[in-house]
């Protein structure tokens, strides 16, 4: 299934998110079966996702999701999300597979089949602080090369699929035809204009890429053109 990832958003849906920022409560952003944006405020103590309707979190669209796929639980201020086998095909934090109870953190990426959700705790310290788009670089502020680097990482995203990762450094390399070592000059200096350059390694070329794309520094239909 392809559809517009919960890293990018429309305006409406980025105001809507704003909005429940504002109450301070932790909650998950995601898309269901049709591509629209569904906000999910998290109460309660223990909370269980899965296809079946009866779930807190139920995600009936998505036929890689098991019955009852994982439990979502408050420790103190913050939540944990838990397997513990329950799925067939696995739960995922950032990418790696949830083997015991995970604690979440704000702007944590977590997949559940094939549906992709972004954990939210406003007021917490984030892991990726909200910047508003007009705060980010626009394409005047970067140079020719830089505006190449910055598509070719995101150009994975092309067709909206919540599978896709950021292109890596080889194949960026091999998209441009520059070096290693150009390459990562330039993602260098892409991370600290876009602000993730304190991040984390494994999260600053998602966080790029979601910035620049969320922003309007890079569109769809550019990532869609045949590659010179």
């Amino acid at each position: 299934m392809a559809w517009p990832g919960p890293h990018t958003a429309s305006p409406a849906e980025l105001k809507a998110r704003l909005e429940l920022e504002r109450e301070g409560v932790p909650f998950l952003v995601l898309r269901d079966g049709g591509g629209d944006q569904r906000l999910i405020t998290l109460a309660g103590e223990r909370l269980t996702i899965g296809r079946s309707a009866e779930c807190d979190i139920a995600l009936t669209w998505d036929q890689e999701v098991s019955t009852v796929h994982a439990e979502l639980e408050r420790v103190g201020p913050g939540w944990t999300v838990e397997d513990g086998g329950l799925s067939r095909n696995g739960s995922f934090v950032n990418g790696e597979r949830v083997v015991e109870r995970r604690r979440l953190a704000d702007g944590d990426a977590l997949r559940f089949g094939t549906t992709a959700v972004i954990y939210r705790r406003p007021g917490a310290t984030a892991t990726v602080p909200t910047v508003a788009a007009s705060e980010l670089p626009a394409a005047a502020d970067l140079s020719a090369a830089q505006r190449a680097v910055l598509v070719a990482l995101c150009r994975p995203f092309a067709e909206r699929s919540s599978w896709a990762k950021p292109a890596t450094n080889a194949e960026i390399c091999a998209e441009l035809v520059l070096s290693l070592d150009a390459v990562k000059g330039h993602l260098r200096v892409l991370f600290a204009k876009f602000g993730v350059d304190d991040l984390p390694q494994n999260e600053k070329r998602l966080r790029l890429a979601e910035r620049a794309l969320t922003s309007g520094g890079v569109t769809l239909p550019e990532l869609r053109r045949p590659r010179a």
